[in-house]
């Protein structure tokens, strides 16, 4: 039986994951921290059919322990801080677990389990404000914040370790992706959630930042898929996953809040401090070598993206209340 080891097991990404994984017959193993206990709800329907490992990202020993113990065909590190505003607060303790988290993972694979294949988190926003458009996997990094310095970081480690150790590691470089699981402190959920509680009369009205703010958003499961292909191969190598659409926060409210019958300018206001300086802006990925390599295509529009968070947003708030 293929074994593959999660960190960021109870994230967005990690229980969509552990139920792919589980489709598939795999042994799934997640790490827990103790200190960071988030998400639990996400494994709750498969928490019986995974082993779950205390350990901390922080914590070489604990990374060690459990890499050497279950021997992992498969790795993949998706745990991390992930909230670009929380690493200007804690930049020090950003880089430790998103830059230093990864080194320790790539340490525990040189010396107990070279032949685990590793997939690392990597996000678009490394790319900051890029030369070009859309970007491909030969663009120059241009990272603008803590969180984005960290992740490049990670980006080259993988590279490096790649190329004098001889380990089975690839980055895939995510733009963004959502889904019913994603945190409310990130604007579509946030727009969702609130579109709802509005709709349900707990709540009067949404405060946003800039609504013409554009990236490229996709469904969060079918990138999934995008992650273990890249372990499939035969070359290690690293890979852009991107819809290659640019859609705003203005059409997020549209969707959201037409679905349920209201019209977002009655209800959404705008604030200027909730503008971020050295946000990176208009990011859109050009996923043709994920296609041409790994057969690799998103199969969820955009706009049932939106609706089906919509949808589950009403339901948990319906549940509530």
């Amino acid at each position: 039986m293929t074994i593959a080891f999660i960190t960021g097991i109870t994230g967005q990404d990690g229980s969509y994951l552990a139920e792919f994984l589980l489709a598939k017959n795999y042994q799934v193993v997640g790490l827990v921290s103790a200190k960071h206990d988030i998400g639990g709800q996400n494994i709750a329907a498969i928490k019986n059919k995974i082993k779950l490992v205390s350990g901390d990202l922080l914590d070489r020993n604990s990374l060690a322990a459990a890499i050497k113990q279950y021997q992992p065909d498969e790795i993949y590190n998706l745990g991390g801080m992930t909230f670009v505003p929380k690493s200007w607060d804690e930049p020090s303790l950003t880089f430790d677990i998103n830059t230093l988290g990864v080194t320790r993972i790539l340490e525990a694979i040189r010396d107990h389990a070279p032949k685990s294949r590793f997939y690392q988190a990597t996000s678009a926003k490394i790319f900051g404000r890029p030369a070009e458009s859309p970007q491909t996997e030969t663009t120059p990094l241009n990272p603008v914040d803590p969180y984005s310095v960290s992740k490049a970081a990670a980006h080259y480690l993988v590279q490096a370790f790649r190329n004098h150790f001889g380990i089975f590691a690839v980055s895939g470089i995510l733009y963004n992706h959502e889904s019913e699981r994603r945190g409310p402190e990130f604007v579509t959920r946030k727009i969702t959630q609130t579109a709802v509680k509005i709709k349900l009369g707990l709540e009067k009205q949404l405060t946003l930042g800039n609504l013409d703010d554009r990236q490229d958003w996709g469904y969060a499961p079918d990138y999934i898929e995008a992650m273990w292909l890249m372990l499939q191969q035969e070359k290690a190598a690293d890979y852009i996953i991107a819809s290659g659409q640019s859609h705003s926060v203005r059409e997020v409210c549209v969707i959201a809040f037409s679905y349920l019958g209201l019209s977002y300018r009655d209800y959404v206001i705008t604030d200027k401090n909730l503008i971020r300086k050295t946000e990176a802006r208009e990011l859109l990925g050009n996923a043709g070598k994920a296609e041409r390599i790994l057969g690799w295509r998103p199969k969820t529009s955009f706009k049932d993206m939106i609706i089906k968070m919509t949808e589950n947003d009403l339901k948990l708030l319906r549940r509530k209340s």
